[in-house]
């Protein structure tokens, strides 16, 4: 058998063996064919046609080598990809040939032949594809809207003589500018002289060192000179070169699907210091909404909380240990197939994927989950508020059966799945292409019919049981430009769009449900702004980690995202020392959302919940446990402040956790000591991400400032050397607002 599939599997970091590189042809570049071949095929070549525009045509067979296999961009890193890296073991090997693209607009026909030792021959069917090439473009292709700052004569597009492909341009950098935000970014805060891309991207772990993330965007603060920023209209994808290339210049190249000489991208300008970009920007597209004051107390969850019994002991662990926490989240609660009823539920089946309520479930007195509503009923009588994981797909393996099966078959009915084309393009249900539940069928959250019926589902739970939000896990599974939604876009359009409208599905059944539209997502892209809250996806525990996740957030907020945090201290490999944990725990306690989160360990000993208490024990660290109560303690003392804070955060566009660079643009310390920011109006926060340190250095913004924990008076735009034991992250409130906060940090 040889397999070839033109597009891949859409991966957009890595080349399948089996597919067409690039996918589209460049005239004069080179363009790679590969296949798949079982073991019995000793030989591949391309049966290679190519037609110019004058219609002159050429054939050749070319050999193809053999090649080590890759797909889908797999690698070991544990946890859930090492079955896949299996698999990828002992699967067929690679075939491959390479050569220069024909002239612009050539037309390309070619199949592959394999040829096995007892003289067979396999054929694959032909495939065609047409050359493009870059040519310089009038301005006009690259419609602006405010003061536009593209280059004259610098635009240039990819075509093939009908559509267009790609379209690039470049825009002017003087000299003392920096270039940030692009959504949530985990390796610096300053981009300039750098190169990345803005594609949803599940990286599972060191998103730092690989530079991918789950919630980019096309959009950039240019700060340090007159004061700009940029928007492209986009959801597709968009590559910036940020003076790495030309220190003059950003330049930016993204696909579209034009028709030549049409308008083939759209850039939104705006002018001003950042806050004022920022704003244009939201009013575009779209402002976060006031949460509840309850959002800023603690959050709690563990993998392996997996029961009613362990979630109540937890709780209540909470209480005996004299720590405050506000949410627990439950990520193992349901059967792990329909992610509708909880595990050990008995109840019949909807042959038609007709939504349950809950008087359809009896829960076995012995099971996991004998009293779902009682627990929660009992966790809101605690003022704690409850939240369940959720993923945006139908699972295929193992093969579904009872209502998993039943939905999967009433989806497809229904008609409320992404598809996908067929070898002969006739479109079938999407298949996950990713490592995560491989093969699930995905339903089409971006349209209204779709996201009703999955979201209906869900209803009893939010209306009966009580749950008062769902982590939105997950929305990074749509990869693929062939992908068909239900409203006609193509997958390199709408595949983007999707983690926005997976959360805004959720939103919407909360806020009809009677609740708020609180959702904990990971992934997200312009317009996400508007939905729920996030957290910076999985990380190890580690001092670079905690670092990454700092940039992390500030750039989140710099483009717009108000309710972020992340796993404290990270929640995957082996536990966090004390003193990253308490570091990590002080620094948390001044960003928007605080929680800890821990994988799961399948139960074994030594236990890797992050819980303080666990912390406390493994390490021997007798300062753990009352450090962090402390700092539980503090925090929920600032929760009125960051409630009130939010609410001026949405009414001015002001970030509330605020990178330097807001409030004061042409401040060098702001790039020189970039992990440092502003917590609303009044605190400034310098948090410790060295190990060892025990003197830190602030570098303080103008004003008149007061060591929250010394009373201290402190002149503002100086370097100072502070102090750090293990129980102090500095902080500094403005000096008007000392009467007021001071009386939240005395308690400390």
């Amino acid at each position: 058998m040889i397999r070839h599939r033109p597009l891949g599997s859409g991966h957009p970091y890595s080349i399948d063996t089996e597919q067409r590189w690039p996918l589209d042809p460049v005239a004069g570049e080179p363009l790679r064919l590969g296949v798949r071949a079982t073991p019995d095929v000793e030989s591949v070549e391309v049966e290679l046609e190519t037609t110019d525009a004058a219609g002159s045509r050429r054939t050749e067979r070319l050999p193809l080598a053999r090649v080590a296999r890759t797909s889908r961009g797999q690698t070991v890193d544990g946890g859930h990809l090492a079955s896949a890296q299996a698999r990828l073991a002992r699967s067929a090997g690679g075939w491959a040939v390479e050569f220069p693209a024909p002239e612009a607009h050539s037309a390309i026909r070619y199949r592959f032949v394999g040829r096995t030792p007892d003289g067979g021959m396999q054929r694959t069917r032909r495939f065609e594809t047409v050359a493009s090439g870059w040519r310089d473009a009038p301005d006009h292709v690259v419609a602006t809207a405010g003061a536009s700052r593209v280059i004259p004569g610098s635009v240039q597009v990819l075509t093939d003589g009908v559509r267009v492909r790609r379209i690039r341009f470049a825009l002017p950098l003087a000299d003392g500018e920096h270039v940030t935000g692009f959504g949530e970014r985990f390796d610096a805060l300053d981009h300039r002289g750098a190169e990345l891309d803005s594609v949803v991207f599940e990286q599972y772990k060191s998103q730092g060192a690989e530079r991918k993330t789950y919630l980019p965007m096309p959009f950039a603060h240019v700060v340090g000179g007159e004061g700009w920023g940029f928007h492209v209209r986009t959801s597709r994808r968009v590559w910036f070169d940020l003076g790495a290339s030309d220190p003059d210049r950003l330049v930016v190249e993204a696909e579209t699907d034009a028709a030549a000489g049409d308008t083939a991208a759209t850039v939104a300008f705006y002018d001003g210091e950042p806050r004022a970009v920022l704003d244009a920007f939201l009013d575009e597209v779209g402002r976060p909404e006031e949460l509840p004051e309850w959002v800023f107390r603690l959050w709690a969850s563990g993998n392996e909380w997996n029961t009613q019994a362990e979630v109540v002991r937890q709780m209540d662990l909470h209480r005996e240990h004299d720590v405050p926490v506000g949410s627990v989240v439950i990520e193992a609660w349901s059967d792990e197939r329909t992610f509708t009823a909880f595990r050990d539920a008995r109840y019949e089946v909807t042959e038609d994927g007709a939504p349950h309520r809950l008087a359809d479930f009896e829960f076995p007195a012995d099971g996991a989950w004998p009293d779902p509503k009682g627990m929660v009923d009992d966790l809101h009588e605690r003022d704690i508020r409850v939240h369940l994981w959720q993923i945006p797909l139908l699972k295929a393996r193992p093969h579904p059966t009872g209502q998993a099966r039943a939905d999967a078959i009433a989806a497809e009915r229904e008609g409320v799945l992404i598809r996908e084309p067929d070898a002969r393009g006739e479109l079938r249900p999407y298949r996950n292409r990713g490592w995560w539940f491989p093969l699930s069928t995905m339903p089409d959250l971006t349209d209204e019919r779709a996201a009703r019926w999955w979201t209906e589902k869900r209803r009893y739970l939010a209306e009966e049981v009580g749950i008062d939000g769902f982590k939105t896990d997950g929305g990074e599974h749509a990869w693929g430009r062939e992908l068909a939604y239900l409203d006609g876009t193509r997958g390199d359009e709408g595949n983007n769009r999707f983690p926005v409208a997976y959360a805004k599905a959720y939103g919407d059944l909360l806020r009809s449900a009677g609740k708020a539209p609180v959702t904990f997502s990971r992934a997200g892209f312009t317009g996400s702004q508007a939905h729920g809250a996030f957290w910076a996806g999985d990380e190890n525990s580690t001092w670079e980690a905690f670092r990454w996740s700092m940039f992390a957030g500030l750039s989140a907020a710099a483009s717009g995202i108000l309710y972020w945090g992340w796993d404290l201290a990270g929640f995957s490999g082996p536990l966090p020392s004390a003193e990253l944990y308490l570091r990590a725990t002080a620094a948390s306690t001044f960003v928007p959302i605080m929680q800890y989160h821990s994988e799961f360990n399948h139960h074994r000993r030594p236990v890797r919940d992050r819980t303080p208490w666990n912390i406390a024990e493994q390490t021997g660290d007798d300062r753990v446990l009352p450090v962090f109560r402390a700092f539980a303690h503090l925090r929920e003392r600032l929760v009125p402040y960051l409630a009130a804070e939010a609410a001026e955060s949405i009414r001015t566009s002001a970030p509330l956790m605020r990178p330097v660079y807001f409030d004061h643009p042409t401040l060098e310390t702001a790039w020189s000591h970039p992990l440092q920011w502003f917590l609303g109006r009044d605190l400034f926060v310098s948090p410790v991400l060295m190990e060892g340190e025990t003197m830190h250095e602030v570098a303080l913004p103008p004003g008149e400032w007061v060591d929250a924990w010394t009373g201290e008076r402190r002149d503002g735009d100086a370097i100072l050397r502070v102090e750090v034991p293990i129980d102090r992250i500095p902080v500094f409130v403005r000096a008007a607002a000392w009467p007021a906060l001071g009386e939240v940090f005395a308690q400390s």
